[in-house]
């Protein structure tokens, strides 16, 4: 489906013309759907549009937000009844199988004390460690439209803060130098929740879907 832009919060981005504030002046703003509505991509390119989130589309016809440290990957799949959104986050900072017990008492912890996303590993062949985060919403016969967009941001927002409570939990100083950084960027307007930016935090727009560091990336409704 798709709806008028301007009936989707505005998340961070700068809305200087009184047409980019919901409809031109002496006009009232756009209505939101009133009933039930079924996701698809075309309004979560619109949803990523407003969060100002730079995307690409993969091999694979999903949606993929790409960041310096990890990818989200926002897939529709099944149908009618079952049907599903999943944004998986594949975090690509390796870690060895030393680092595996600390890295499930880490996401066990996070696990423990939040909604989402829920954080597992992922052990390659050759013995490397990266970490996955899966959030789901089932769409079913349809889901009331601020509940979809507040879900959705929600997602992006935790699935950025899980990459930098990592950082300081296992004390990787350097990346909490960097990530310090980052907050003196523009932007400031849609960081104050969770000390990151959602409008600037995706800055790696050269996106290919096997380039994820030799991380298992089949999603939910892939074959083994």
């Amino acid at each position: 489906m798709s709806v008028d832009p301007s009936a989707i919060p505005n998340f961070g981005g700068r809305s200087d013309k009184p047409e980019q504030q919901g409809g031109q002046q002496g006009q009232p703003k756009a209505a939101k759907p009133t009933g039930p509505i079924m996701p698809n991509q075309d309004l979560l390119k619109q949803l990523l549009d407003r969060m100002q989130l730079k995307y690409v589309v993969d091999k694979q016809g999903d949606l993929v937000a790409p960041w310096k440290q990890y990818r989200m990957y926002f897939m529709f799949r099944g149908e009618e009844k079952q049907r599903v959104l999943s944004v998986r986050t594949f975090y690509a900072r390796p870690h060895t199988l030393d680092d595996k017990p600390r890295l499930l008492e880490s996401v066990d912890e996070w696990n423990h004390t939040t909604l989402w996303p829920k954080v597992y590993t992922h052990t390659n062949d050759d013995g490397t460690v990266r970490l996955v985060g899966d959030v789901h919403m089932l769409l079913g016969a349809g889901v009331a439209f601020d509940h979809f967009v507040a879900s959705v941001v929600s997602w992006v927002r935790a699935g950025m803060e899980f990459d930098r409570w990592l950082v300081e939990r296992l004390g990787l100083a350097k990346d909490v130098d960097d990530a310090e950084g980052a907050e003196g960027s523009d932007g400031e307007e849609n960081g104050e929740e969770n000390g990151d930016t959602v409008a600037d935090a995706s800055d790696d727009t050269d996106t290919d879907a096997d380039a994820d560091g030799g991380v298992d990336t089949r999603k939910p409704g892939d074959q083994a």
